[in-house]
Protein backbone atom coordinates (compact mmCIF):
# COMPACT_ATOMS: atom_id res chain seq x y z
CA UNK A 1 0.00 0.00 0.00
CA UNK A 2 1.53 3.69 -1.04
CA UNK A 3 1.57 6.63 1.60
CA UNK A 4 -1.72 9.11 0.70
CA UNK A 5 -0.62 12.34 -0.81
CA UNK A 6 0.79 14.92 1.50
CA UNK A 7 -0.55 18.10 2.49
CA UNK A 8 1.03 20.88 0.73
CA UNK A 9 -0.68 24.14 2.68
CA UNK A 10 -3.81 25.18 5.25
CA UNK A 11 -7.09 25.17 3.23
CA UNK A 12 -9.00 26.33 6.58
CA UNK A 13 -7.97 27.63 10.27
CA UNK A 14 -10.46 27.66 12.57
CA UNK A 15 -11.02 29.87 15.79
CA UNK A 16 -13.83 30.21 18.27
CA UNK A 17 -15.81 32.63 19.93
CA UNK A 18 -19.37 32.70 21.69
CA UNK A 19 -19.84 36.18 20.84
CA UNK A 20 -19.46 36.21 17.01
CA UNK A 21 -21.38 39.86 16.98
CA UNK A 22 -17.56 41.40 19.00
CA UNK A 23 -16.16 38.99 16.90
CA UNK A 24 -17.21 40.39 13.54
CA UNK A 25 -16.97 44.19 14.87
CA UNK A 26 -13.32 43.39 15.84
CA UNK A 27 -12.35 41.70 12.83
CA UNK A 28 -13.77 44.49 10.87
CA UNK A 29 -13.02 47.21 13.02
CA UNK A 30 -9.48 46.28 13.89
CA UNK A 31 -8.18 43.81 11.32
CA UNK A 32 -10.13 45.10 8.44
CA UNK A 33 -11.47 42.05 7.33
CA UNK A 34 -15.04 41.74 5.79
CA UNK A 35 -17.39 38.36 6.13
CA UNK A 36 -17.18 36.14 3.20
CA UNK A 37 -19.85 34.42 4.71
CA UNK A 38 -21.65 34.28 8.31
CA UNK A 39 -24.71 32.45 9.79
CA UNK A 40 -25.72 34.31 12.95
CA UNK A 41 -25.10 32.94 15.96
CA UNK A 42 -23.08 30.33 14.66
CA UNK A 43 -20.00 30.79 12.21
CA UNK A 44 -18.06 33.98 10.81
CA UNK A 45 -16.22 32.86 7.19
CA UNK A 46 -13.25 35.13 5.91
CA UNK A 47 -11.41 34.56 3.03
CA UNK A 48 -7.59 35.12 2.94
CA UNK A 49 -6.23 35.00 -0.69
CA UNK A 50 -6.31 31.30 -0.88
CA UNK A 51 -6.98 30.32 2.60
CA UNK A 52 -10.07 30.79 4.68
CA UNK A 53 -10.57 32.00 8.36
CA UNK A 54 -13.37 30.36 10.44
CA UNK A 55 -14.82 31.74 13.20
CA UNK A 56 -17.13 29.38 15.16
CA UNK A 57 -20.01 29.60 18.49
CA UNK A 58 -18.29 26.57 19.59
CA UNK A 59 -21.85 26.24 21.77
CA UNK A 60 -23.39 25.70 18.33
CA UNK A 61 -20.78 23.63 16.96
CA UNK A 62 -20.51 21.43 19.59
CA UNK A 63 -23.43 20.03 18.73
CA UNK A 64 -23.79 17.34 16.38
CA UNK A 65 -25.76 18.34 13.14
CA UNK A 66 -29.69 17.42 12.96
CA UNK A 67 -30.09 13.88 10.81
CA UNK A 68 -31.97 15.64 8.42
CA UNK A 69 -29.19 18.44 7.91
CA UNK A 70 -28.53 19.65 4.63
CA UNK A 71 -24.54 19.16 5.48
CA UNK A 72 -23.68 16.56 7.82
CA UNK A 73 -21.05 18.26 9.21
CA UNK A 74 -19.40 16.38 12.29
CA UNK A 75 -19.65 18.64 15.61
CA UNK A 76 -16.82 19.69 16.86
CA UNK A 77 -15.34 23.06 18.51
CA UNK A 78 -12.69 24.07 20.88
CA UNK A 79 -12.98 26.19 24.73
CA UNK A 80 -10.19 28.59 25.48
CA UNK A 81 -8.02 30.74 23.71
CA UNK A 82 -6.65 29.48 20.43
CA UNK A 83 -3.87 30.86 18.35
CA UNK A 84 -3.67 32.12 14.61
CA UNK A 85 -0.47 34.35 12.60
CA UNK A 86 -0.70 36.40 9.79
CA UNK A 87 2.47 37.15 7.76
CA UNK A 88 3.58 41.05 7.86
CA UNK A 89 6.81 42.26 7.01
CA UNK A 90 8.78 44.85 9.10
CA UNK A 91 7.33 47.58 8.03
CA UNK A 92 3.70 46.59 8.19
CA UNK A 93 4.32 45.42 11.91
CA UNK A 94 5.31 48.81 12.91
CA UNK A 95 1.87 50.30 11.22
CA UNK A 96 0.10 47.60 12.80
CA UNK A 97 1.39 48.17 16.23
CA UNK A 98 0.23 51.61 15.62
CA UNK A 99 -2.79 50.95 14.00
CA UNK A 100 -3.56 48.55 17.17
CA UNK A 101 -3.03 50.94 19.76
CA UNK A 102 -4.84 53.57 18.09
CA UNK A 103 -7.60 51.34 18.25
CA UNK A 104 -7.02 50.49 22.09
CA UNK A 105 -6.03 47.17 21.36
CA UNK A 106 -3.04 46.28 24.04
CA UNK A 107 0.22 44.07 22.43
CA UNK A 108 1.09 41.40 24.55
CA UNK A 109 4.45 40.73 23.63
CA UNK A 110 6.67 42.08 21.29
CA UNK A 111 10.00 41.13 20.31
CA UNK A 112 12.57 39.70 18.23
CA UNK A 113 12.85 35.51 17.62
CA UNK A 114 16.68 34.61 18.41
CA UNK A 115 16.81 33.17 14.83
CA UNK A 116 15.59 35.98 13.18
CA UNK A 117 12.21 38.07 12.73
CA UNK A 118 9.91 39.95 14.44
CA UNK A 119 6.85 39.25 16.25
CA UNK A 120 3.69 41.03 18.17
CA UNK A 121 1.32 39.41 19.52
CA UNK A 122 -2.41 40.55 20.86
CA UNK A 123 -6.12 39.09 22.00
CA UNK A 124 -9.29 39.27 20.11
CA UNK A 125 -12.42 39.73 22.27
CA UNK A 126 -12.59 35.79 22.16
CA UNK A 127 -9.29 35.65 24.02
CA UNK A 128 -7.83 34.34 20.95
CA UNK A 129 -3.87 35.18 20.39
CA UNK A 130 -3.77 36.99 17.13
CA UNK A 131 0.06 37.30 16.40
CA UNK A 132 1.82 39.18 13.31
CA UNK A 133 5.14 37.92 12.61
CA UNK A 134 8.22 38.27 9.57
CA UNK A 135 7.43 35.07 7.51
CA UNK A 136 11.30 34.26 8.35
CA UNK A 137 10.47 33.02 11.82
CA UNK A 138 9.42 29.92 10.06
CA UNK A 139 12.08 29.10 7.18
CA UNK A 140 10.49 27.61 4.64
Amino acid sequence: MTAPPRPLSVLETVLYAPDLDAAEAFYRDVMGMWPFGKVAGRHLFYRLHRQMLLIFNPDVTEKRAAPDAKLPVPAHGARGPGHICFPATAAEIEHWKAHLEAKGVAIEADFEWPAGGRSIYFRDPAGNSIELAEPRIWPL
